[in-house]
């Protein structure tokens, strides 16, 4: 689910006629005074990192005055939580409570409706106000249709201790609460503390949306940059990785950043899963050596190689590694030979500097090994691949040992490109593009001397065939090859570069990617 920052969530709710705390966000200690200055009255300065607890981390506190709120926003700001940086806090009024109230639209899966949830005690999770004071929680299921009425919002409120005229204004707030979860088709809205203030106004003094995440496209409005639950705002790789992703329906590709800071001398492996369950184990098998996991990636549902090269080109653009490390549920229905040729692809243009481990467990997993290990030699670093018959720990085991290893590394004949395989020059380049901003480049200067024309034999869609000349060219449209036909296989790529004449190359773009790894100071060939 994708969550929204809580300054996001209350101006929905103010859309909605639910009041809220005045109030901006602010992204430097100057933003936060002009605000609390604009406000004219006491503020709260809170932290905006999507973390519970933020006054136990020192994330909320009391600012009497302009200058004490940019005081409070400048030690909030650039704070490490969770690993990552704090970028916003909001500033806003205090306000004088006199009672709180938990108010929740929730998506129950085992019912399979959403669920209006009310409390007439606040402040704490709604677990453990259930546990705490179950007298004074109620629950009512609601129609997807007709939508909460005004008497069940009534009734809501009366079977958990609500009377007298307050009940009308919190059954008003409850109506209200539905219709903002409704129209921004969230999973979860919910409203913690609801509070009474002093001067008798229903208001939402904390709040959390969560929208769900096959429903983002339709809210544009709501600026999310990407569709899943995270308790950061995403890093710039993960935006990278995201677009990779959003516009390529093949398969999955699951990218998350673990940790940025990391220091020398710490270990640190890029970890690229295919399976969640047996993702999770080969982390663990990874995490039982001592190291540090710089990353979760998890391509898996049959993605096409290309998307599984520009995974392993996004993990390696990460500063500091000290390995790669793949590996899955073992037992992938899917052909293992079209992430082998992502992963050969990736790790020949980096090239590869740290050593790598992988296991393709699944289909053709035999031949996917043997396409894997004929980059060594190629490469300054060793690759090793492995079946499903070898467990997870014994591979993390074989990482660990080349890791080790390094200082000592095993006589290997130079790489032929040193600083990474970059896109050939073509003398009679015969091109198309593919579905997902890439393009296919033949050499047919290069083809009219191969004596095996491999592209056409591998060609996992049979779209290309040779001409009158013997030459490869696409026995479909162009047209039908940029609508998809041509799948990125990948095969005219790596194919023709360890069997054929090398002419036959496939650019496949990552938007952003260069640039983030400039910022980083991660060059192309490795290192920091």
């Amino acid at each position: 689910m994708a969550r929204l920052h809580e300054y996001q969530g209350k101006a929905l709710l103010a859309q909605h006629k639910i009041a809220v705390p005045r109030g901006r966000e602010a992204a430097t200690p100057e933003e936060a005074r002009s605000i609390a200055a604009e406000i004219g009255a006491p503020v709260m300065v809170k932290m905006q990192a999507w973390v519970t607890g933020r006054a136990c981390l020192g994330g909320i506190k009391k600012a009497a005055t302009p200058d004490q709120a940019a005081e409070a926003a400048e030690g909030m700001l650039g704070r490490r939580v969770k690993n990552f940086s704090v970028d916003w806090v909001l500033v806003e009024e205090q306000i004088k409570i006199e009672r709180e109230f938990y108010a929740g639209v929730i998506v129950d899966d085992a019912s399979q409706s959403p669920v209006m949830i009310f409390s007439s005690v606040g402040g704490t999770g709604i677990e453990q106000i259930a546990v705490e004071h179950p007298d004074k929680v109620a629950r009512a299921t609601v129609d997807v249709v007709r939508g909460l009425q005004d008497y069940q919002a009534r009734d809501l409120a009366r079977r958990a201790g609500i009377k007298g005229k307050l009940l009308n204004k919190l059954a008003g707030t409850l109506v209200r609460l539905w219709a903002t979860a409704r129209d921004t088709e969230a999973r979860a809205a919910e409203i913690n503390p609801l509070v009474l203030t002093a001067d008798g106004v229903l208001m939402a003094a904390d709040c959390r949306i969560t929208v769900d995440d096959y429903a983002v496209f339709r809210h544009k409005e709501l600026g999310i940059e990407i569709a899943r639950e995270m308790d950061r705002p995403p890093t710039e790789l993960e935006r990278v990785a995201y677009a990779v992703e959003a516009n390529d329906y093949r398969g999955t590709f699951f990218f998350l950043q673990l940790q940025e800071d990391f220091q020398r001398g710490d270990k640190v492996v890029g970890f690229h899963g295919a399976g969640g369950g047996g993702s999770m184990m080969s982390m663990d098998a990874v995490l039982r050596r001592g190291y540090k996991l710089a990353n979760f990636v998890d391509t898996s549902g049959n993605p096409p190689a290309s998307k599984v090269y520009r995974a392993a080109r996004i993990i390696l653009s990460q500063p500091g590694l000290d390995g790669y490390f793949g590996s899955g549920s073992g037992v992938a229905s899917q052909e293992q030979f079209h992430s082998a040729r992502g992963l050969v692809k990736a790790f020949l243009e980096e090239p590869l500097t740290v050593p790598a481990v992988i296991r393709l467990g699944g289909n053709a997993e035999d031949q996917a090994v043997e396409i894997l290990e004929r980059v060594n030699g190629m490469i300054p670093a060793p690759v090793e691949g492995y079946r499903k018959d070898d467990s997870p720990d014994f591979c993390a085991e074989r990482l660990d040992a080349l890791i080790q290893a390094e200082g000592q590394p095993a006589p290997a004949k130079p790489a032929p490109e040193p600083a990474g395989r970059r896109r050939p020059g073509a003398e009679r380049p015969y091109s198309f593009d593919t579905v997902t901003g890439g393009s296919v480049t033949l050499d047919h200067a290069r083809c009219a001397e191969c004596n095996n024309r491999v592209c056409v034999e591998q060609c996992a869609r049979g779209i290309l065939s040779l001409d009158e000349q013997g030459l490869p060219v696409l026995n479909i449209s162009r047209e039908e090859a940029k609508r998809g036909r041509c799948v990125e296989c990948l095969a005219c790529d790596v194919e023709c570069y360890f069997h054929g004449n090398r002419g036959g190359y496939v650019e496949l773009p990552i938007p952003g990617l260069e640039e983030y790894r400039e910022k980083a100071g991660r060059s192309r060939i490795g290192g920091w």
